[in-house]
């Protein structure tokens, strides 16, 4: 069953047809071809129950959020703050680059614009300074990934709906990981601008830094609201999103005045766009995921792979492949909906912390959206910076080597990402 099915997602994704087709494409002939004495209706209610959740409200939230953000003035004011105290270090631009993408994330939660906002701005500076271009595209793509680690995570949230994990824990589980990778980017950083001779730029005075600082202060509390207020139990992932796109509007339309009013209604339009086909994929692979499982496929899967009595190591191991590799060909939400319902039972059976699987699935799906041949961020850089998909490429491997480096860290000390967590919820 399990070969047909990806058969038929396959010769679709080759005719060229969007991923929400072949994925429900897959899920139906599937069920109709195994199970014809059943009801296409039980189908039909599997996609409706896959997007009831309340907390898939979030996604829409945050990324109407991140709309607003990036083209309003916040991103600009998070970029300077950051540049007025890493510029006059060896490598401080592209310290600068890693740590205004952390920013940034923790502001909207998309890799994607991320990529647009933070490397829209710091590039042409970049490539000025005498980075390269292979270095400085390899760089955004990558440090773009810390918008999946660091809270807010469209992708936690994904995860959390499926798995039933607490969106909460995965948020504040991803802040040390997402830490720990902004400061093996900036040694890289240091290193290649030691190795290339790549000049610094002028120390600024501390009025400089103090302006930087007054002005990005209205966008700094975005992490403040979401990361203060869900620790704090003031509120939950899904009402800080709500509270965020509020802070947002009033931020870029009230006190920036960086857009109109009237303005909303086309970013809301966009949201709308985005979100309809995050929406279907996700109802497309809940019908997919419950075929799967009403097969047994899991089951066979597992048996086949012989990790019914492996140990937890070996399954987080196999998870981590698992993740990487689909991730390399597919969008990330559908590799989280095909994938999670499967290793869900041994991932049960090991023991294994449910956050901790969360953290390190969103560290694989963020590496695999800037990882050849289908990584969301190469395609979203090459149509951005209007650079070749070579050398868009041609940077990735040592930062992909680092966000591996990462990996082996989370698995071998899974207290880095659970720290926080149980130091909030015990």
């Amino acid at each position: 069953m399990t070969e047909f099915m990806l058969i038929v997602m396959v010769v679709l994704l080759l005719c060229g047809f969007p991923m929400k087709m072949p994925l429900i494409s897959a899920a139906v002939l599937g069920f109709l071809v195994y199970f014809p004495d059943l009801s296409l209706q039980i189908l039909i209610q599997q996609m409706i129950g896959g997007v009831k959740p309340a907390a898939l409200i979030a996604v829409p939230m945050f990324i109407l959020a991140a709309d607003i953000i990036t083209r309003g003035h916040s991103a600009n004011r998070l970029i300077d703050v950051v540049m007025s105290f890493m510029g006059h270090i060896k490598g401080g631009l592209a310290i600068s680059v890693t740590s205004a993408c952390a920013l940034f994330g923790a502001v909207c939660g998309s890799t994607q614009a991320t990529v647009v906002a933070v490397g829209g701005a710091m590039r042409p500076r970049m490539l000025k300074s005498g980075y390269s271009d292979s270095f400085t595209i390899g760089l955004i793509v990558n440090a773009a990934d810390l918008a999946y680690l660091i809270p807010p995570s469209i992708g936690m949230i994904i995860y959390g709906v499926v798995s039933g994990t607490s969106i909460s824990q995965l948020f504040i589980a991803g802040i040390v990981p997402g830490l720990l990778i902004v400061v093996l980017f900036s040694m890289y950083c240091m290193y290649y601008a030691y190795r290339h001779d790549i000049p610094v730029l002028p120390r600024e005075g501390w009025s400089e830094r103090f302006t930087a600082m007054r002005r990005a202060l209205w966008p700094m509390g975005f992490p403040a609201i979401i990361v203060g207020g869900i620790y704090g139990g003031v509120f939950s992932p899904t009402e800080a999103a709500a509270i965020c796109v509020l802070y947002a509007a009033i931020l870029e339309v009230v006190i920036f005045r960086s857009i109109r009013l009237r303005d909303l209604f086309d970013i809301a339009l966009s949201t709308g766009a985005i979100t309809s086909v995050v929406f279907i994929l996700i109802a497309a692979g809940a019908a997919f995921s419950w075929t799967l499982s009403f097969a047994q496929v899991p089951q066979q899967i597992i048996a086949s792979l012989g990790l019914n009595d492996a140990s937890p190591l070996m399954v987080l191991l196999a998870i981590n492949i698992a993740f990487f590799v689909g991730c390399m060909f597919v969008d990330s939400i559908v590799v989280i909906l095909i994938l999670v319902p499967i290793f869900a039972p041994m991932i049960k059976a090991a023991g294994l912390d449910p956050v901790l699987v969360g953290v390190l699935i969103t560290l694989q799906v963020a590496i695999g959206a800037a990882t050849p041949p289908f990584g969301c961020n190469l395609f979203t850089a090459i149509a951005v910076f209007r650079r070749p998909f070579v050398e868009v490429v041609k940077g990735v491997p040592p930062f992909l080597f680092i966000l591996l480096v990462v990996t082996g860290l989370l698995v071998i000390f899974p207290q880095i990402a659970l720290f926080l967590p149980e130091l909030a919820y015990r």
